[in-house]
Formats: C-alpha cells, structure tokens, sequence
C-alpha cells in the first residue's frame, strides 16, 4: 500500500472503532508530527517510522510501534517531552495518541491494527 498524508480512521480489534487518524507519510510531515500542538484528538499514524522523539512537544504520549501489517510489536506508555525512543528495528510505523489513549483502546502488542485510506489525501507534495 502507498501510504499518502491525510485524515482516516482507526480501528483497533476487540477495542474501539472510528478513532480518528491522521496520516503523516511525507518527511515534511513526519518531521512536523505533533509538534507545536496543546493535544491530540485520536491518533497519528507516521510511515514509514522506526523510532521517535519527544523534543520541543507540550504534552506527554503513548507510542506504538507497528510492523508492516499494522501489527503493534509493542507500546511505551506516557512517553514524556525531551525523550529520544529507542530504534526499533522492526518497526514500519509509529501511531502517537495522548497519554492513556492506547489502554482505553486496547492497543497492546500483539493486537492488529487497521487504518481506512485517507480520505482527504491529495496529491503528495511533501506538506
């Protein structure tokens, strides 16, 4: 799947469904991610991602780190700002959401992932 940025939506198996996501798949956006923001309303999906950083953001997130089938390989909870997160080398995509948002959902590792298509994705053009 080519992944392109835009709004979607999230599900989580045996968890909640509808938790809107915003896909960050150029390096601009990567790199722009969540900085500048007071919160986060739903998720963030990065792709492809390795590995995160916490530096110059304004509040405290959860970090899943998903394989290639948007399997989670595993969470770091409460993630606070000034933190560098170890590389995983496994990794494909990174979802952020506030803290506490992945255990409400029951993202954990081991559960699958789905995100539907962007639905407002136009022409990548590294924004």
């Amino acid at each position: 799947m080519k992944w392109r940025n835009g709004i979607g939506t999230l599900r989580v198996a045996d968890g909640r469904d509808g938790i809107p996501v915003e896909v960050a798949a150029s390096y601009r956006a990567r790199a722009r991610g969540l900085l500048g923001r007071d919160g986060l309303d739903g998720a963030m999906l990065l792709t492809p991602c390795g590995s995160v950083h916490t530096f110059r953001m304004r509040f405290a997130i959860d970090v899943a780190y998903l394989g290639r089938d948007l399997t989670v390989l595993t969470v770091v909870r409460a993630m606070r700002p000034g933190r560098l997160g170890l590389p995983r080398p496994r990794a494909r995509h990174v979802l952020e959401a506030e803290a506490g948002a992945m255990e409400r959902w029951g993202v954990r590792p081991g559960v699958r992932l789905a995100v539907d298509v962007p639905v407002t994705a136009g022409p990548d053009r590294g924004a």
